[in-house]
């Protein structure tokens, strides 16, 4: 009976650091996003920032289910008006605004990394091709949000319009950044085995 309780006890110790260190690792990437969000170069109405990256990272270390709490959680503090958005701006003004849809393409973009990558594995090809496809879902919603909120303000925006503005300018600068998260998470998921 001794040795029963023990066991037990030392599965739930277990548990319980299992739990602290998931939710250590989610909060630290959800600080990573918003690091690299304030890396920013100012391309026209849709700023260049390292938040993909960061998103990219997250969700190919930390796997589907954790990688969207991560960004979740980022979406989250800048809704309440913490400053982690790009420009160290936040608010629900900010989600609204021209740019918000990419935000919230972000929790689709770890979904699609996420998803990928645990049920073909994190190999090289399948971490790019994972990459690229949550970065369309994420161009999708920001170009489709950034439509809307310009149409909405009078404008008058066609779709070739928002694409020179929200894709094209990106595709170089986002197909390096996929570059080097395919290889940071190639290289840190052997070394951090992070579980997922």
């Amino acid at each position: 009976m001794d040795h029963a309780e023990n066991k037990q006890e030392v599965s739930q110790r277990t548990r319980s650091r299992k739990m602290l260190l998931d939710m250590i690792h989610i909060a630290l990437f959800a600080a990573i996003i918003a690091v690299c969000s304030q890396i920013q170069l100012p391309l026209g109405p849709v700023p260049f920032t390292l938040q993909t990256l960061g998103v990219f990272v997250a969700a190919g270390l930390l796997g589907m289910k954790k990688g969207v709490l991560s960004v979740l959680i980022y979406v989250l503090l800048g809704a309440v008006g913490l400053p982690v958005y790009a420009g160290f701006s936040g608010g629900f003004s900010t989600l609204t605004g021209p740019t918000g849809g990419y935000i919230i393409g972000f929790l689709f973009t770890a979904l699609a990394v996420g998803l990928m990558t645990q049920l073909l594995g994190q190999k090289i090809w399948v971490l790019a091709v994972s990459m690229v496809a949550g970065l369309a879902l994420c161009y999708v919603f920001g170009t489709a949000w950034f439509l809307v909120v310009m149409n909405a303000t009078g404008t008058g925006m066609d779709l070739a319009t928002a694409l020179s503005y929200c894709v094209i300018p990106f595709l170089i600068p986002d197909a390096a950044k996929i570059a080097v998260s395919t290889i940071l998470v190639n290289r840190l998921g052997k070394i951090l085995k992070l579980s997922r």
